[in-house]
């Protein structure tokens, strides 16, 4: 069978197109009604001009960019260098007779330091390209902005990066001077530097006066340290935001700024240290102070790393902290009584009102005379809710509980364990879940079910929830079986490493499934040409066992953006889709909006998708970490290529050629196409010229792809130029022609 695909190139060939990419921003954060210097660190932020802000109260212009030298203008310095040596060597000789001195002037010493910096910073932007390119920004924020997380975008020649994090706060914040490492500490690829032993000593502790909130940027082999007074009987918090600012970074070990963190006395002995609070890889301690006097707080990297991105913000003071609450959720339209622990707080429960609020996740927080406290998660749902009963750690005692039910609990106690026990029906299916990591819970759960004679149906320790994207040790538990008789069965909860406190609680939910859906969309920000066809990813989120087909489609979008490939496959998780842009002018950057609707239960469900930004962790792990707006910046003409949309999913034959015929004007030659990270076992087999175009043969490996599979094709068309030293091409090159419309496909027998 073969399948015409009309495609008319007429428009200009593409030119590769770069990603603008921020790595970091110094300092990360700012006070309510101050107006601060901020540096972002990136790559291809040629042309930085504008900033984006999310959320209200702050506003951000760029100041000035920053680009490292190329290869060509380090020669020319280091020739400048060479002859500034010269001159300097000989103003330390006696001149000859007749000859006047020869002096090396502030203006000589000036320009050898500016050659210096800009030749260091050469050697750097080899190192780590990443964060090689600088741009200044001027960050107002305004007296009444809302406090806590912001996203910040720089829009520059290659358009948008992704977003980074910018945090308000209503403390004092104090800010070491902005660094960069040195060429000794500088690894390839931005690796982990091997520490080397340097003369230099280290900097006096910065004075400051708490609370505060101290920014700093963590070098190799440093401490950084802050001297404050403390009175006899505080409650003192020292507590480092580092992982929180910059979760991932791809080329570190173990993927993040690992902060550990000390208070000293007086005297410089250690008092209190942490590097971690229970499964936060961010540390927190606390610690009453034992007499008047001045006391250091430090921050490190736990095993001495250090660089640009490597930023944090640690807040120090006697303030109120809540560290766990009781229970962790309500139901829907609830006035709960949440129980608050922790250090410093200004009452021990927290009184909320849920009254018309949708089922989902709320911060609650205690409010105090000064200072408020941190907000913590607490998640309504729709079902019944019941108190699961403390101390029934016997299986005779199991707590009998009516489905669907959800049980707020904790283990109160090291190696307590909780039953319970519920009557179903033959063939009945049952969820049990668990959410505890989830809800900011220590809990290392495990679930394991029983029948009435306490023969072990299902169990399960981890279970990975992709939602929970910054959660590197998936620990909540969850079961979905089928029951095989009627009767009686039990549920037995515990911690697998036989932890127990206030801390330690869940939410276990017992009910049928409830299917549905959430979608992410990656990138958070892409940046086409006017009529340029681009691919990006949607991922499904499938919940209960849900696993039919979801159909895209855009909402907000100008008229004339047409998506290609609009659908999740029934049973997949993931899916790469195209969205062509009409012919339109650049404009400023657009927050439009996917889509997803899918029958569950025989009704038509609406979800939309979440902004995404893959992040690499320690080079190996990808993590889809959800962000504020899905952003597009038409950032020119040139991308105009009108291929056909093919609607109607292509039959893929296993094991046999399947031929699709590509037309190309005649006056575009020697086209060829490439298939975009196609799914294992599906492969371009031959492209041979035809009349009028090119035929594709795709093949399907049996072994590889079995029938049914179904999904998009991503095909690029290039062309090949081949080298020519006379018209100033010395090595053979890809041109790239640009990405066709995302074609349908389904594997078939």
């Amino acid at each position: 069978m073969r399948f015409a695909l009309a495609l008319a190139l007429f428009a200009l060939p593409l030119a590769a197109q770069v990603t603008p990419h921020a790595g970091y921003l110094y300092p990360a954060g700012g006070r309510q009604g101050v107006t601060i210097e901020v540096r972002m660190g990136g790559q291809y932020l040629t042309g930085a001009r504008q900033a984006y802000v999310s959320g209200r109260g702050v506003e951000a212009k760029v100041i000035e960019y920053h680009r490292a030298v190329n290869g060509k203008e380090r020669q020319f310095m280091a020739e400048e260098m060479r002859k500034l040596n010269e001159k300097r060597s000989a103003s330390y000789r006696k001149p000859k007779p007749g000859e006047p001195k020869v002096v090396f002037t502030e203006a000589d010493q000036k320009r050898w330091d500016e050659i210096r910096d800009a030749m260091e910073e050469w050697a750097r932007q080899r190192y780590i390209p990443s964060i090689a390119e600088i741009v200044r920004l001027q960050v107002t924020i305004a007296p009444d902005a809302p406090l806590g997380p912001r996203e910040v975008r720089i829009e520059g020649n290659a358009g948008l990066t992704n977003p980074v994090v910018f945090v308000v706060g209503e403390l004092p914040e104090y800010a070491q001077p902005a660094t960069r490492v040195g060429p000794l500490f500088a690894v390839i690829n931005g690796g982990t530097p091997i520490i080397r032993s340097y003369a230099k000593q280290p900097p006096p502790p910065m004075e400051i006066k708490i609370p505060a909130v101290v920014n700093g940027q963590m070098m190799p082999a440093a401490v950084d340290q802050y001297r404050f007074h403390a009175t006899k009987g505080q409650d003192i918090v020292v507590a480092a935001d580092a992982r929180e600012l910059i979760p991932y970074l791809g080329d570190a070990v173990p993927g993040w700024f690992q902060a550990f963190i000390a208070l000293r006395d007086p005297h410089g002995r250690e008092l209190a240290s942490a590097d971690h609070f229970f499964f936060h890889p961010d540390p927190m301690l606390h610690y009453v102070i034992p007499e008047d006097g001045d006391y250091i707080a430090e921050i490190h990297d736990s095993i001495f790393r250090g660089r640009e991105d490597f930023v944090y913000r640690m807040t120090i003071g006697e303030l109120p902290v809540i560290t766990s609450i009781f229970p962790l959720g309500a139901k829907t339209g609830a006035r709960p009584t949440i129980e608050a622990h922790g250090w410093n707080l200004p009452a021990p429960k927290v009184k909320e009102n849920f009254k018309g609020k949708p089922a989902g996740v709320y911060p609650v927080s205690l409010k105090g005379d000064q200072w408020d406290s941190n907000a913590v998660d607490f998640v309504l749902d729709p079902l019944p809710e019941k108190t699961a009963k403390a101390g029934i750690g016997q299986r005779a005692k199991a707590q009998k509980v009516k489905l669907p039910v959800i049980l707020d609990g904790r283990i109160a106690h090291p190696g307590e364990v909780a039953f319970f026990r519920f009557d179903a029906r033959a063939g009945q299916e049952i969820v049990a879940e668990v959410k505890a990591r989830r809800l900011g819970s220590p809990l290392d759960s495990e679930l394991r079910l029983t029948d009435a004679k306490g023969k072990e149906l299902a169990f399960n320790d981890d279970h990975e929830d992709k939602g929970a994207a910054l959660l590197t040790h998936q620990a909540d538990s969850f079961i979905q079986f089928k029951l095989p008789a009627k009767g009686t069965y039990y549920l037995r909860l515990a911690d697998t490493q036989h932890n127990g406190g206030t801390e330690y609680g869940y939410r276990l939910r017992i009910s049928q499934p409830r299917p549905d859906f959430e979608l992410r969309v990656e990138p958070s920000s892409f940046n086409p040409r006017s009529g340029q066809t681009v691919p990006f990813s949607v991922f499904a989120l499938r919940r209960d066992g849900f696993s039919g087909p979801i159909a895209l489609k855009l909402k907000n979008a100008p008229a004339g953006f047409q998506l290609s490939g609009a659908a999740v496959p029934a049973g997949q998780d993931q899916v790469r889709l195209t969205v062509t842009l009409p012919r339109m002018s650049a404009n400023l950057p657009l927050s439009i909006e996917l889509i997803g609707q899918a029958t569950v239960n025989g009704h038509e469900v609406t979800r939309t998708a979440v902004a995404a930004q893959d992040m690499e962790q320690a080079f190996a792990y990808h993590h889809i970490v959800p962000e504020d707006a899905w952003m597009v910046r038409v950032i020119g003409s040139g991308g105009g290529m009108p291929w056909r949309q093919v609607n109607k999913p292509v039959e893929l034959r296993a094991g046999a050629p399947t031929p699709l015929e590509m037309y190309i004007p005649g006056r575009l030659q020697n086209v060829q196409l490439a298939l975009s990270d196609p799914p294992e076992g599906l492969s371009i087999q031959k492209v041979t010229p035809e009349r009028n175009g090119l035929s594709m043969v795709l093949h399907v490996d049996p072994d590889k792809l079995k029938p049914g599979a179904s999904g998009n094709l991503i095909v690029d068309a290039f062309r090949n130029i081949p080298a020519n030293p006379k018209a100033g091409v010395k090595k053979p090159r890809r041109q790239p022609l640009g990405t066709m419309p995302a074609i349908p496909f389904e594997v078939v027998r």
